[in-house]
């Protein structure tokens, strides 16, 4: 069993203040595979003084040499990106495919991106006599969840790094594993003492020192609507920053001129991608009622030639979900969805056949849902798919409204114009039209309790900048 109890402070692997030992289980065979050590509020007031410091001279560092920086970071991050796969494979249950062609991908787009949009970034605007500036906004703390690691804490500490600010991660404690590969790499790639730092805890313990510790200036938090409700209480005093992208249940409208077929396909194939575990994930398919027997049919065929097993083989389509928890909690949803009166078409309680040990969960379809059900209303983050019925446009968008998230949406037709009619009436922070593909470059957010800020790309460079003016500058 692997030891990570060390945490990462002004450049150095320390012991913890006061040790509390955790074991990492691997999702897939319920085994032990490494030790971590879950940190307090005195281990986070010494990750803050280090990034206090590490603030004096690095906010003023120049544009050249945080593009130095970034660029040295992407080459250790390119070499490592065999032990990111694996550990994120082993941490959190991903296919081992998924994790080589999108895991760890998602947090090398995340460093590329930040040095393009670095490399031209206005930072000081003259409006007259006056100067518009643009400032890192100070200490950060970075709190991130499991489902995508490396996607999640890149696309926080590569803009932070290229705005000039220091920072704290508190990744999750149940997917530890690869942030602790990622602080090597940045040492590796010599990002200053105090710049990062990582300091591994749970919520209570760590992320709410972080959020409530009055040197900390802003708070990037991404996780459950719940847990983020507790960070924003947590920094309210101190009036912070803070920056949350939260949960999702996000409708994919396919219009009656699309062709059903191939959007009820990719739908499924998106909706159970990382075992569900996404929180953008395209969890409520909306479809003609008169289609409804058809799409059914085809999202059946189509879960059931999902390969469910080891993470570790290559044709592994879904892993195990996280941990036993979240097993137990998306096998209460699917009994509810049944009990409330959905049609179970495939799938359903329990084990997938011939499995005795892991947290695998059998892919599942239900049709004839009705928004108003549990199942259609909270965020399962499961391989479920959820198949709603409408009448016509106007009560599809009525339907993919009625929700209290709004992170992503999902539209398509085999008109163009009518789905970018259809996509601007959808309140959601992304909307994917005809299967469209993440963009990088463009903002990810969410709208109602999906959270507010925007990260990724030019804007989530600016959430970790502060606006001042300079009057009289001439």
């Amino acid at each position: 069993m692997s030891d990570y109890r060390k945490f990462y402070i002004n450049g150095e692997w320390v012991d913890p203040v006061n040790a509390h030992d955790v074991t990492v289980i691997n999702p897939a065979t319920e085994e032990p595979i490494a030790c971590i050590s879950l940190g307090g509020s005195t281990d986070v007031g010494e990750a803050v003084e280090s990034a206090r410091k590490a603030f004096v001279f690095y906010s003023e560092t120049t544009r050249e040499e945080r593009l130095e920086l970034l660029r040295r970071v992407i080459n250790c991050y390119k070499a490592e990106s065999e032990q990111l796969a694996e550990a994120i494979t082993s941490e959190m249950g991903a296919p081992i495919s998924l994790s080589r062609k999108a895991q760890v991908p998602a947090g090398l787009a995340h460093l590329l991106e930040a040095v393009r949009v670095l490399e031209t970034f206005s930072f000081e605007e003259r409006r007259g006599s006056t100067l518009m500036r643009k400032e890192p906004v100070g200490i950060c703390g970075l709190i991130t969840p499991w489902n995508w690691p490396m996607n999640q804490i890149v696309c926080k500490v590569a803009p932070a790094l290229a705005a000039g600010c220091t920072m704290i991660l508190k990744p999750s404690e149940l997917a530890p594993l690869s942030a602790h590969v990622f602080a090597k790499i940045l040492d590796e790639a010599g990002v200053p003492p105090g710049v990062f730092n990582l300091v591994n805890g749970d919520g209570p313990g760590v992320g709410s020192a972080i959020a409530s510790h009055p040197d900390v200036a802003m708070v990037s938090f991404t996780g459950s609507t719940r847990a983020g409700v507790s960070v924003a209480i947590a920094a309210a005093p101190s009036v912070k920053r803070v920056t949350q992208e939260l949960g999702g249940k996000s409708a994919n409208v396919i219009l009656d001129d699309a062709d059903l077929v191939k959007f009820v396909r990719e739908g499924v194939q998106a909706c159970f991608r990382n075992a569900g575990q996404s929180c953008n994930a395209p969890t409520r398919m909306l479809v003609p009622r008169a289609k409804m027997g058809e799409a059914a049919s085809v999202a059946k065929m189509e879960a059931e030639q999902a390969i469910v097993g080891d993470p570790r083989r290559d044709d592994t389509t879904i892993g195990p979900l996280v941990s036993k928890r979240q097993f137990e909690r998306v096998q209460q949803f699917i009994q509810k969805g049944s009990q409330e009166g959905a049609t179970l078409v495939t799938g359903g309680e329990g084990r997938p056949h011939g499995v005795d040990k892991g947290y695998f969960v059998r892919p599942t379809v239900f049709a004839d849902v009705n928004n108003r059900m549990t199942i259609a209303r909270e965020e399962i983050f499961g391989p479920v798919l959820c198949m709603i019925p409408y009448e016509d446009e106007e009560e599809a968008v009525s339907i993919a409204n009625d929700s209290p998230y709004g992170l992503a949406a999902f539209v398509s037709s085999g008109n163009l114009d009518r789905a970018r009619r259809v996509a601007n009436r959808l309140r959601a922070g992304n909307v994917h039209i005809n299967g469209a593909r993440v963009d990088f470059g463009a903002c990810f957010g969410g709208y109602k309790q999906s959270g507010n800020g925007r990260e990724w790309g030019a804007t989530g460079l600016e959430e970790f900048l502060e606006l001042k003016a300079v009057l009289g500058y001439e």
